[in-house]
């Protein structure tokens, strides 16, 4: 049953609205306090406050709408069945907001409403129980002061947003992150999704090249740009964009760089465009590569319109199971970008990371082999040889032997 036909079934078994109490009727607000002190209505009321915030769960997606409707059928056996408000009453306006969370008004409904889809995904993500989960706690790491780190803790803030990006499903961090805004007020709700004053935002912007060499310091950051790369790489022979012509794959690798030295934000509150906070300033000669670095943010096509044809509902192929880790091809040198500096070679490159992080392990060194730990030596084969014994050692060793009673 959808959300208007649950409505009028409302009607049929409550009546329309009466704002004086008969000699039956009950108290919202008494109904309200006997929902809230029981563990299993609570969470349904709240629920269903939930739903009817803004313009009502008509705005929602199907998954959340029906735990909309599944919380109005259940409270439809609690003290809240039926109940009233008298006019002029104490608390007035608190009861009249408990009868109307379950009576949702249809009458705006046949006006012209402005949808906004941001604040319906932060709905829908509330009503969900992981995503609400994930998403307080983001938020709280984010906005908690640090006796240490000034106005906030950014390593732990990272942390919780990273953990919400990887754990909570595509279907509702994309909402939160990819909503179309067609005013500024929804556009920097956007905007603060990943509470970029901890997150993102510095006094000062650092250099793009050098956030990026500490990305590529860490296995996880390194991979996450190289998949990057690979899903939104542009292409003017495709009709997308996309040379993957994968919609869904690029904006699930756009999700996997926030929380990382490259996290990636809009710009502003008036424009659609995404980038990392850092300049080309001090660059010297390798200015070209990193404005290169910043174009595949800005200036990318696939990107731009994969986060436009989510936008409008037009998207092509989506991605179900992309993991962390780049693709074959995403291991290979961009050729819209290479990450070694021109006339810099990558021993020279990484000398200057080794320099910067002590306990860096040589990317040539490998932390296990695809047959057992490939860094000890053979003793068979064309591995090590064992050592030769030396044959005056040997000498000496008997004679020792013989002498001894």
């Amino acid at each position: 049953m959808d959300f208007f036909g649950l409505y009028f079934l409302q009607l049929a078994l409550l009546g329309v609205p009466r704002l004086a109490l008969s000699a039956g009727g009950s108290d919202c607000l008494q109904a309200g306090d006997t929902c809230s002190s029981d563990d299993t209505c609570s969470p349904r009321l709240r629920t269903l406050r939930q739903c009817v915030a803004g313009d009502g769960s008509v705005k929602l997606g199907p998954g959340a709408r029906n735990q909309c409707d599944n919380a109005m059928k259940a409270l439809l056996s609690t003290p809240l069945h039926g109940c009233q408000c008298k006019r002029g009453m104490k608390k007035e306006k608190n009861c009249l907001s408990i009868y109307w969370s379950l009576h949702q008004s249809v009458l705006h409904e046949s006006e012209v409403t402005t949808v906004n889809r941001c604040l319906d995904a932060a709905k829908a993500c509330n009503i969900d129980e992981t995503c609400h989960k994930l998403r307080t706690e983001y938020v709280s790491s984010c906005i908690q002061p640090s006796t240490h780190s000034g106005p906030c803790n950014r390593p732990k803030c990272n942390k919780a947003l990273r953990k919400f990006f990887d754990r909570v499903p595509p279907n509702y961090t994309h909402e939160l992150l990819f909503c179309p805004c067609t005013d500024t007020a929804c556009a920097e709700r956007r905007r603060q999704t990943i509470v970029p004053s901890c997150s993102y935002e510095e006094k000062d912007k650092p250099n793009c090249l050098m956030q990026l060499r500490i990305c590529k310091s860490d296995y996880i950051c390194r991979s996450r740009w190289r998949q990057f790369q690979h899903d939104c790489e542009p292409s003017e022979l495709s009709a997308s964009g996309c040379k993957q012509d994968n919609f869904g794959a690029c904006l699930l690798a756009y999700n996997g760089l926030i929380g990382s030295t490259i996290t990636p934000n809009y710009l502003d509150n008036s424009t659609s465009n995404v980038g990392p906070w850092c300049s080309c300033t001090a660059s010297g000669n390798y200015r070209d590569q990193c404005g290169d670095f910043l174009a595949f943010f800005q200036d990318n096509i696939c990107l731009k319109n994969a986060i436009l044809a989510f936008g409008n509902g037009s998207d092509v192929k989506t991605s179900e199971n992309q993991q962390g880790m780049p693709s074959p091809a995403a291991d290979s040198h961009s050729p819209h970008f290479s990450t070694a500096a021109p006339g810099v070679s990558m021993e020279t490159e990484h000398n200057v990371l080794r320099a910067q992080i002590p306990t860096q392990v040589n990317e040539n060194d490998r932390l296990w082999g695809d047959e057992g730990d490939s860094t000890l030596p053979s003793l068979s084969g064309g591995g090590v040889k064992p050592p030769c014994i030396s044959p005056l050692l040997l000498l000496c060793w008997l004679l020792l032997l013989l002498s001894r009673p």
